[in-house]
C-alpha cells in the first residue's frame, strides 16, 4: 500500500499545473500543513521589504507617501485581493486587523438596517455564528451592547429559521476554523436578504483557498485576514469589502482622518470619503502592508478555480492516505467528505492530540492542535504537493502506531 500511494503521489505531482508555484516560496524539507494559520514566506518578500526600509523609508523618507505610493496602498492592494474573493475593483480596502474590520462591518450593517426601516421598526437582533472564532463573537457581543441590540448565537444551519423581521445583521464564517466545514454562502446570503437584513461574512479560512463570489452572490460586507492562504506574513493587515451600491451608506463606527473626504484639511467635522476608503481609519502600517503587496505577486497567472481543484484533490488524497496508514479507530475526521461542504483543511479528532502534534512536528510534519482533541492540517495549494500529503499521513500513522 505504501508503494502504491507513493506512486500515486508522484503521478499527481507530475500532473499538477500549480507545481511550479512551490519554487516561489521559502520552504525546506518539512511538510508544512499549517498555512491555515500562517502562510509560508514568498521568496520575493525579503528583497521588497529591504527596498521599503532602506530606499523608500531610509532615503526618500516622507516623499514616499507620494513617490512610492504609500498613501494609496490600502486601495491598491485591496484591488489585488479583490479577484481572489470574487469582487470587482474599488470595493476592498486593506488595513487594520480582522477584529477591527469585523467591528466596523457589524456596526455599519446595524446602522444600514436602522436607516432603511421606519423609526421603531424593531430590528433589534444580531445573529452570530455560534461556532465562530471566539474574537468574532466577542466583537459581535460588544457591537450589540453599544447599539442596544440583542445578540443571538445560532449555527449556520439554524440561520434561515432564526431570521425574522427583528434581524438587523448576521455575522457568519465562510469556513469553520475548527472542522474545515464550508458553509453555503450563496443560500445563506439570499436568506438574510429575504428577511431584510444585512450579511457580514468572515473569509479568513476561505480567501485564497476557494472561490468566494462576493459580487456574484450579493454579499453586503466581508472581512478577512491576509496571513493564512494569502501568505502576507505574521500580523499582516486585514481587509474590508463593502459592496459598491452600499458604499454611500457605509457609516463606519471608527471614522478617522484617513477616511475623511479631505484628510489633509484637518477639519473639525467629519465628511466621509467616497467609496472603499470609507473603511480606512488611521495611518496605514506601511511595512507590513507592502510586504503583503509583494506576497500577492505569487498569484499572478493563477486562477482561484485551479486552486480549488487542487485543494479538493489534496484533501481527498490525505483522507485516502490516512485511511490506509493510520491504525483503525485512532482518528475520526470531523471535516465533511462532500466537496461542497469542505474548505481547504482536514480536522481529525484524536485522543492525546496535543502530544500527537508535538510528535509530528518532531518528525517534520507541521500542522496544529485545537483543544481538546483536534489535529488540524491546512492545505495551501500553491506550495503543498501530493508527496507532502502522503508523507504526512504516513508519519501520522507511524506516530500513532508507536503510541499505541
Amino acid at each position: 500500500m505504501k508503494a502504491e500511494l507513493a506512486m500515486k503521489a508522484e503521478k499527481l505531482d507530475a500532473d499538477d499545473e500549480l507545481a511550479g508555484k512551490r519554487a516561489e516560496f521559502v520552504l525546506d524539507e518539512v511538510v508544512y500543513l499549517d498555512g491555515n494559520s500562517l502562510g509560508a514566506l514568498p521568496a520575493n518578500v525579503p528583497g521588497r521589504v529591504e527596498d521599503v526600509v532602506l530606499r523608500q523609508w531610509g532615503r526618500l523618507r516622507i516623499r514616499s507617501w507620494d513617490e512610492s505610493g504609500w498613501w494609496t496602498a490600502p486601495e491598491r492592494i485591496g484591488d489585488r485581493i479583490a479577484p481572489l474573493v470574487g469582487a470587482a475593483a474599488g470595493q476592498v480596502v486593506v488595513g487594520d486587523s480582522t477584529s477591527v474590520n469585523v467591528f466596523k462591518a457589524v456596526v455599519a450593517a446595524i446602522r444600514m438596517a436602522e436607516s432603511a426601516e421606519p423609526a421603531g421598526s424593531g430590528r433589534d437582533e444580531i445573529l452570530v455564528d455560534a461556532t465562530t472564532f471566539p474574537t468574532d463573537g466577542y466583537i459581535a457581543e460588544s457591537a450589540a451592547r453599544m447599539t442596544g441590540r440583542t445578540l443571538r448565537p445560532v449555527t449556520p444551519a439554524e440561520v434561515p429559521a432564526a431570521l425574522s423581521e427583528r434581524t438587523a445583521a448576521v455575522l457568519l464564517n465562510h469556513v469553520d476554523y475548527r472542522t474545515g466545514r464550508l458553509h453555503d454562502l450563496p443560500s445563506l446570503t439570499a436568506a438574510v436578504h429575504a428577511a431584510g437584513a444585512y450579511a457580514v461574512w468572515d473569509l479568513c479560512h476561505s480567501a485564497g483557498a476557494l472561490p468566494v463570489g462576493l459580487d456574484e452572490h450579493g454579499v453586503d460586507l466581508a472581512v478577512g485576514c491576509t496571513y493564512k492562504y494569502l501568505n502576507g506574513g505574521p500580523g499582516s493587515p486585514a481587509y474590508l469589502y463593502v459592496r459598491r451600491d452600499l458604499q454611500d451608506r457605509f457609516d463606519s463606527p471608527l471614522p478617522g482622518w484617513n477616511s475623511h473626504a479631505d484628510p489633509f484639511g484637518m477639519r473639525g467635522d467629519f465628511t466621509p470619503a467616497d467609496g472603499a476608503p470609507r473603511g480606512r481609519v488611521g495611518t496605514p502600517d506601511i511595512l507590513s502592508m507592502l510586504a503583503l503587496e509583494a506576497a500577492l505577486e505569487v498569484w499572478d497567472g493563477v486562477s482561484i478555480e485551479a486552486v480549488r481543484a487542487k485543494s479538493l484533490a489534496l484533501t481527498d488524497f490525505f483522507l485516502e492516505c490516512v485511511a490506509a496508514y493510520v491504525p483503525e479507530g485512532r482518528v475520526e475526521s470531523v471535516t465533511p467528505v462532500a466537496h461542497g461542504e469542505r474548505g481547504s483543511q482536514v480536522a481529525l479528532r484524536c485522543e492525546g492530540a496535543g502530544d500527537v502534534m508535538k510528535a509530528l512536528v518532531e518528525h517534520g510534519v507541521v500542522g496544529d492542535f485545537r483543544r481538546p482533541d483536534v489535529l488540524r492540517f491546512g492545505f495551501t495549494p500553491l506550495y503543498v504537493g501530493f508527496a507532502d500529503v502522503e508523507r504526512a499521513a504516513r508519519v501520522l500513522g507511524q506516530v500513532l502506531a508507536r503510541s499505541a
